[in-house]
Parts: C-alpha cells; structure tokens; sequence
C-alpha cells in the first residue's frame, strides 16, 4: 500500500495522464495519418503508371456524361472536341511549380454543342511583383483538346471564389466553386491540359513516382507511442527499487546501529557483557579519573609513598581532594 500511496502523488498522476494520452494520440491520430498518406501515395502512384501505359481515348468512352467522377479513371489522358468558354476565365493563386510561385489559369470547355462543360488547367503563368500577371487568351474556335482526369480539390470553407484586380480568382480548383461563380454547370472532374495543346500554358509535370517518408514516419510514431509507457515503466520500477533498497537500508541500520533499551541486553551501556565496554568513551573517562587525582595530588603539594598492598588512608586526603571528587563523582 505504500508503494501504491507514493506513485498516487500529483506528479506520478501527471506524468501518467501524458503518457496515456501521448500514446492514444500516436496510434489513434499520428501514425494512421501517415501511413494514410503513404497509402494514398501508393495508390497514386499506381494510377500514373497504368494511365502513362493507356493509349488516349475519347473522355465520353472513359467518364460519360451523368456518371459522376471515377477514382480509378484518375490520370487517364482523354480528348475532347469543342471551344473554349474564355469568358469564364478563373485564376487559381496561391499555387507553386517547380517551386516557384505560379497562378494557374482554369478555362471552362463546351464539349460539342455545348451540352456538356468540362474545367480545363490550361497550365500556369509566373505572378508579377504586386499584380496579376498577364494571362494569353486561349482559342475561341472549335479545336481538339487532350488532357488527365483530376478530381475536385474542393473548396475551404471561407476561402471560396472571390475578385482580385478585377479578375475572378480562387484558392483550389473545386468545379463545383468555379461553377457557382461562372454560373455555369460543370462535371465534378477537371482535365489537366497536356503539354503542346491548343491554349496550353506552363507545364505542370506529372507527380514523381516516390513513395515518400510517409511510411517511415509512420513507423516513427507506432515507434513512439510503444516507448512512451515503455519509458515510464522504467521510472516506475527504477523509484520501487530505490524505495526497497532504502527501506533495507533502514531496517539494517535499525537491527545493527541502534541499541536496545532493555536493562541486561547486549546493547545496555550498563551490561557487564557490554561490547563496548573497552570502547573509546569508557576508556576516556577512567583516563579522565586518574587525570583528576593526578591533579589533585600535585595540587596538595604532598607526595605519598605506600607499601605494595596497601593504600591511601582517607585521612592523609586533603579536605580539598574529598570535596572536588564528591562533587564531580558523587558521594
């Protein structure tokens, strides 16, 4: 119950509450994000290089009109025959390639007679210092695009569609947000525009095929969360070990070190049987004794000479000899 008292402290309580939450936190938030991410990748991945190794079709044979957006046709390189709506223009800010601060130009295109109206990244151009950049016009006449399907980055609240220096500008590329402000109904896709197309602008390359540090950081944080209770186990074996070492301590020093109180023990000063009779404190008093008379009988000015056997008579003691000895020994 002792042991259980000591660790019921504030600071041991503390110190648990953040291990435990530590620990929840790194395998319930930390590493699934991770190794989340590092699964998305993967996945991503994957898409590029079956998409890199398909020939380009037609975007009604890979994402018809109606169906909605396909996460496995993501990356597919498609064409498409219409124009341009360039009216409709929207700049994405805030963006970087190659990094590099760039602002990408979403144009949206009519598919045929117009029905269908699908966003296109024609690609980026470089900001200027303190203004909008000048943005090329794309082809107001029919022509044949070909891009990659990409889905919705969707929109943060509070960071939708908005003017900028007279432009209309927004942070992601959500065509829902590019459709609301153009008034305009778009597939919940965009298409990323190739290079060398009608219209294209700066290039925006293909994600490197790399896995990342997703994985191993992961990894990190599964790591993590074991060696936090790991660590403190180790405090809290480390504190009941010492606790049992002193407690040892004293319990030998209580059995060895302090004397019985108990007359005729082997630790009663008085005992005849006393071990520390010969010791340093009885010994200095007899030499104390013998001080004392050596003192007295130089004091009394007379020297006395006895047979063998025989001793001082109490009245050849001066009076003085018998009083400072009463005094100091009693008698």
């Amino acid at each position: 119950m002792h042991v259980v008292r000591t660790f019921l402290r504030p600071g041991w309580i503390a110190l648990a509450v953040v291990v435990v939450a530590f620990a929840a936190l790194c395998f319930s938030v930390l590493a699934p994000w991770q190794l989340g991410k590092n699964t998305a990748t993967d996945e991503r991945n994957g898409l590029i290089k079956t998409a890199v190794s398909t020939p380009t079709a037609p975007l009604s044979e890979v994402a018809p009109a109606g169906r909605g957006f396909d996460p496995s046709t993501e990356w597919r390189e498609v064409s498409m025959t219409g124009r341009y709506l360039t009216d409709r223009e929207v700049l994405v800010r805030l963006r970087s390639v190659s990094e590099r601060p760039a602002v990408e130009v979403l144009t949206p295109f009519a598919i045929g007679d117009g029905s269908r109206v699908v966003l296109v990244d024609r690609g980026y151009v470089r900001p200027e210092q303190g203004a909008l950049p000048d943005v090329p016009v794309a082809p107001s006449t029919e022509t044949t695009i070909v891009g990659r399907i990409r889905k919705s980055e969707g929109t943060t609240p509070g960071r939708g569609a908005h003017s900028e220096a007279g432009a209309l500008a927004v942070y992601t590329i959500d065509p829902v947000e590019v459709g609301r402000a153009t008034d305009t109904a778009l597939d919940p896709f965009y298409l990323q525009l190739s290079p060398g197309q009608p219209g294209a602008l700066g290039e925006i390359p293909l994600p490197q095929l790399d896995s990342g540090p997703y994985l191993s950081y992961g990894l990190q944080w599964l790591a993590f969360g074991i060696m936090a209770p790991l660590g403190a186990g180790y405090f809290i074996v480390s504190e009941v070990r010492q606790r049992r070492r002193a407690a040892a301590a004293r319990a030998t020093a209580d059995t060895e070190g302090v004397p019985s109180s108990e007359p005729g023990s082997p630790n009663d000063p008085t005992s005849p049987n006393d071990s520390t009779s010969h010791d340093d404190a009885p010994r200095s008093r007899r030499e104390r004794v013998r001080a004392d008379l050596r003192s007295a009988g130089t004091g009394s000015g007379t020297r006395q000479r006895f047979q063998i056997g025989s001793g001082p008579g109490t009245e050849s003691t001066s009076e003085q000899v018998r009083n400072k000895l009463s005094e100091r020994y009693g008698g």
